[in-house]
């Protein structure tokens, strides 16, 4: 049986990006079924009236830093005795929001070194110092899920942001790659794979040009429902696609047989 086959009642559950967006629509999501919340964010007091809506506990945390991590662990620990969920939500694209950034088209020599850290700070290394720091507490608390945001960007070219892209990608292949290990450890691992969702990480005036050029946008509670939905999954190393008109489905990739390594991913389903 796995962890949540019966629900998440007395589970507890950590949300990075907590203060809006996806990560508050999962949040309630996670609460209303009767987890113990840790409210996670750089936000600290948009993470705090999150916390006190769901009866949870807010924590101030930068995925980027591998020091906060240790201490934002050490505190879920003391607090709440056990961890059984993490879904590594927080996220940043590449520029600034503005609708121009979507009216040219992208130039690789403007980016700069801030926005570069940045955005692969959050992304990636949010998602990876996560994983690291996560797993040996779910582990230890009888196993769990782990799962991480990435984006429909994840699996396609994305030319409007290619470094959003790539760090979208990353997320896709080191949760495919981790899972197998995780799997062994009691902890089933999975990636979230949105389309456009009507978040904040989308300035308004860009979400209105999105709609102008035919874009649906989804409810972010459309996808704190995949988040579920996946964490309750028998089988691990899921890429739950999440599109506009249809339930969040399992996306797989064409196989490539001959390269003479052994198939971790396969074995991890037997």
């Amino acid at each position: 049986m796995g962890r949540f086959d019966l629900g998440f009642d007395g589970t507890v559950a950590l949300v990075t990006g907590g203060a809006s967006g996806i990560g508050r629509a999962t949040s309630r999501h996670l609460a209303a079924a009767g987890a113990r919340v840790v409210v996670a964010d750089v936000d600290a007091s948009g993470a705090a009236a999150v916390a006190e809506e769901i009866d949870g506990h807010a924590v101030h945390l930068d995925v980027s830093d591998p020091g906060a991590w240790s201490s934002v662990l050490s505190e879920v620990q003391a607090r709440q005795g056990a961890l059984h969920l993490a879904f590594l939500n927080a996220g940043v694209t590449t520029f600034s929001g503005q609708a121009s950034d979507l009216a040219g088209p992208f130039e690789i020599e403007a980016l700069s070194d801030a926005q570069y850290r940045r955005i692969m700070g959050a992304n990636v290394d949010g998602v990876i110092l996560g994983t690291r720091a996560c797993a040996p507490v779910i582990a230890a608390s009888g196993g769990g899920a782990i799962l991480a945001t990435s984006s429909a960007a994840g699996v396609i070219a994305f030319p409007p942001d290619p470094i959003y892209t790539a760090t979208k990608h990353a997320v896709v292949g080191f949760i495919r790659s981790m899972a197998p290990w995780l799997s062994a450890q009691g902890i089933g691992c999975h990636a979230i794979l949105p389309g456009a969702v009507d978040t904040h990480i989308l300035q308004r005036n860009v979400a209105e040009e999105a709609r102008a050029h035919g874009v649906e946008l989804m409810a972010p509670e459309r996808i704190a429902d995949a988040v579920l939905k996946a964490a309750q999954d028998p089988e691990t190393g899921g890429l739950w696609l999440c599109l506009p008109g249809q339930a969040p489905f399992r996306y797989t990739f064409s196989p490539i047989h001959g390269l003479g390594v052994p198939d971790l991913e396969e074995s991890s389903r037997g």
